[in-house]
C-alpha cells in the first residue's frame, strides 16, 4: 500500500500534539466502518494538513493563482491549481483557523480579481467591495473545513470518502457563490469559477449544467483529485488512474450542436464614446459619437441596428432633437434602432434600452440589475456620513427593473441585457424562456478603462453564448465589443477604444439547451447535496464533543 503524504496526519495519534492531540486514536483492529460511532468519531476527526502559517501562505497562493485563471491573464489551467491549494490549506483545520485561511485567501483573490475598480474611484470601493465578498469567502471555507474535520467519522470507508466527500466540498463552494450571486442587494456574480473557463476545453459543458453546475463539476474535479491522494488504501496506479478517468468524463462529453434557424443581419456600432462617470461632457455628446459611426454604414442592409448602453445620453422621449436623430438614422438604415438611454417616468429614473421605430418608442427593457454604489446608493444618508465625496457622484437611484425581457425586432425576437444583467442567472433563463433567438448584450466599460474588467465581462457573455445556445451581440460603448455565435466562436469584433461598427449575419436560436431546461434546478440540487453534508458533519461534532465529556 502507498502512503500519501497528504493522508499521513489525517487521524491524529496519541501523544501526536498540536491541534489533532484532542481527538485519541482508536486501539481496535476492527475496520472504521465497523467500529463503534464513538470510536470512529475519536479515530476519523482529521488533523490539519498544514500548520496554519503555512496554510496562509497556501491560501494566498491560492487566491493569487486563482485570479490567473481568468482574462485578461487568462490562464485557465491556473483555476485549478488556486482551488486545490485553497482546499488543502482547509483540512482539517478549526473553525476559527479555517476562518482565518479562507479570509486570506478570499481577500487576496478579490484584491486582485477587481482591482479594475481603483482606476477612477480609488481605493475605498475597492476595498470595501473586496473585504465583503471575502468575508463571504471565509465563511464558505469554514464550511469546507468543517466537513473535511469530521469527514472520517460520517464516512469512514475510503470508498465513502472518494464517493461522497469532493460531492459535499464542491457543493458548498457552489452554494456560496450562488448565493453570493443574488445577496447582498441583489449580489456581485464576478468571480465564479465557472467564469474563468471561457476559454478553457470544458467550456462547451456550460451548455448541458449551466454556470453553477460548471463551478460544481471544476470544484469536484479537484476536490476529487486531492481526496485520491488523501486515501491510504488505494494504490498509487489506481490513483492516477481514476484521477485520468475523472478528467476524461468530463472533456469527453460532446460540445452541445447548438442548432440554429436562419440568421438576421445586424449592425452594432461602437462609439468610442467618453461616458464614464467621472467624465465630462456635453449632454449628447455620447448620442453624436454613435450617429457619426451609424452614418458611415449607410447603403448595408440591415435587419436591425444596435447601440450600447447609454449610447443616447439624452432621452429621445423628451427630447425632440434626440427623437429625430434616431428618426433620422432608422430612415437612413431603413431599420429599427435598438439604443440605450436614461429614461425618467413618474419621477423615477431607469436604465433602459429603447425600440426606436416608425418615429417613436415601439417597446422598451428596463435594466434588471442595477448595481448598487454605482447606478443607485442603498443607505444613502448613512454612506453619506463616511464618503461624502463618492456618495456624491452616484447624483440619482435607478430603479430595479420590471419589464419582459425580450423585444420583436423586424420580426426577431431579441432578449435585451444591460451591462450587469449578464452576470445574472436569472435575467438571461428569463430570456431564454420569453423567447429570445439571438441576445443584445448592451453595455457601457467606460469607467475600467484598458483593465481586465471588460475583458471579464466579455468571458460571461461567452459562456451565455454556449449555456443558451444563443448568438450574443456583445455590444460596448468603448469594448471589448464582439458578436459571439451559439458555440462561443467569435464571428466579428471591435478593438476597444476604437470607433467602429460591426455588420455580420447572426444566427438566430430556438433551441433549448440542457442548462436552459434544467434552470437553477441544477444549482439548488448540487448545493443541497453540500448542506446535507454539512449537516451530517455538524451532527458528528456534536457527537464527538459528548463523547470526548464522556471519555
Amino acid at each position: 500500500m502507498m502512503t500519501s503524504v497528504l493522508s499521513r496526519d489525517q487521524t491524529p495519534r496519541p501523544g501526536s500534539g498540536g491541534e489533532g492531540a484532542d481527538a485519541p486514536h482508536s486501539a481496535s483492529l476492527l475496520p472504521p466502518e465497523r467500529l463503534p460511532f464513538a470510536d470512529r468519531l475519536r479515530s476519523g476527526i482529521a488533523a490539519p494538513v498544514l500548520p496554519l502559517w503555512l496554510a496562509c501562505l497556501v491560501a494566498l497562493g491560492g487566491g493569487l493563482s486563482l485570479m490567473t485563471g481568468f482574462p485578461g491573464a487568462d490562464v485557465w489551467p491556473m483555476t485549478f491549481v488556486g482551488v486545490a491549494a485553497i482546499l488543502v490549506s482547509l483540512i482539517g483545520q478549526r473553525w476559527n483557523r479555517a476562518l482565518l485561511v479562507g479570509l486570506v485567501g478570499g481577500v487576496t483573490f478579490w484584491c486582485a480579481h477587481i482591482s479594475w475598480l481603483t482606476l477612477y474611484l480609488g481605493p475605498v470601493p475597492w476595498l470595501a467591495l473586496a473585504i465583503l465578498e471575502a468575508i463571504f469567502f471565509a465563511i464558505g471555507a469554514l464550511t469546507i473545513a468543517f466537513v473535511y474535520r469530521f469527514a472520517g467519522a460520517v464516512w469512514p470507508t475510503p470508498l465513502g470518502r472518494l464517493g461522497i466527500l469532493p460531492v459535499v466540498v464542491s457543493g458548498l463552494w457552489t452554494a456560496r457563490e450562488a448565493i453570493t450571486a443574488v445577496a447582498p442587494e441583489g449580489g456581485f456574480s464576478w468571480g465564479r469559477v465557472a467564469f474563468s473557463q471561457s476559454t478553457s476545453p470544458f467550456s462547451h459543458l456550460v451548455a448541458f449544467v449551466g454556470v453553477s453546475g460548471l463551478s460544481f463539476l471544476l470544484v469536484w474535479l479537484v476536490a476529487f483529485v486531492i481526496q485520491l491522494c488523501r486515501e491510504v488504501s488505494l494504490r498509487a496506479v489506481t490513483r492516477f488512474a481514476l484521477g485520468i478517468l475523472a478528467v476524461g468524463l468530463l472533456l469527453v462529453v460532446p460540445a452541445w450542436p447548438a442548432p440554429t434557424s436562419g440568421t438576421t443581419r445586424i449592425a452594432a456600432v461602437q462609439g468610442n464614446t467618453k461616458s464614464g462617470l467621472l467624465d465630462r461632457v456635453e449632454a449628447g455628446d455620447n448620442l453624436n459619437a454613435h450617429i457619426t459611426e451609424t452614418l458611415k454604414l449607410e447603403g448595408n442592409a440591415v435587419d436591425m441596428v444596435v447601440w450600447p448602453e447609454n449610447a443616447s445620453d439624452v432621452d429621445p422621449e423628451t427630447s425632440r432633437a434626440a427623437a429625430a436623430d434616431l428618426d433620422f438614422i432608422s430612415g437612413i438604415m431603413k431599420a429599427p434602432l435598438v439604443v440605450g438611454t436614461i429614461a425618467e417616468r413618474d419621477g423615477k429614473f431607469y436604465n433602459t434600452s429603447l425600440l426606436w421605430e416608425n418615429g417613436s418608442v415601439a417597446d422598451f427593457y428596463d435594466k434588471r440589475h442595477p448595481v448598487p454604489f454605482a447606478e443607485y446608493m442603498p443607505a444613502r444618508p448613512f454612506f453619506r456620513a463616511l464618503v461624502p465625496d463618492l456618495v456624491d457622484l452616484v447624483t440619482r437611484d435607478y430603479q430595479v427593473g420590471t419589464t419582459d425581457t425580450v423585444m420583436n425586432v423586424n420580426g426577431v425576437i431579441a432578449g435585451i441585457s444591460i451591462c450587469f444583467d449578464i452576470t445574472d442567472d436569472s435575467a438571461v433563463q428569463a430570456m431564454v424562456d420569453d423567447g429570445a433567438q439571438v441576445i443584445l448584450a448592451q453595455t457601457n466599460n467606460a469607467d475600467f478603462g484598458q483593465t481586465d474588467e471588460n475583458l471579464q465581462q466579455l468571458a460571461i457573455a461567452r459562456l451565455r453564448a454556449i449555456e443558451t445556445g444563443r448568438s450574443v451581440v456583445n455590444i460596448s460603448t468603448v469594448g471589448h465589443s464582439a458578436i459571439i455565435a451559439p458555440d462561443g466562436s467569435t464571428l466579428d469584433a471591435i478593438a476597444p477604444y476604437t470607433p467602429g461598427a460591426m455588420v455580420d449575419d447572426v444566427p438566430l436560436s430556438t433551441t433549448v439547451t440542457p442548462a436552459s431546461l434544467a434552470g437553477r434546478g441544477l444549482e439548488w440540487l448540487v448545493s443541497g447535496l453540500g448542506f446535507a453534508g454539512l449537516a451530517l458533519a455538524l451532527v458528528a461534532a456534536v457527537r464527538a464533543r459528548r463523547a470526548a465529556r464522556r471519555a
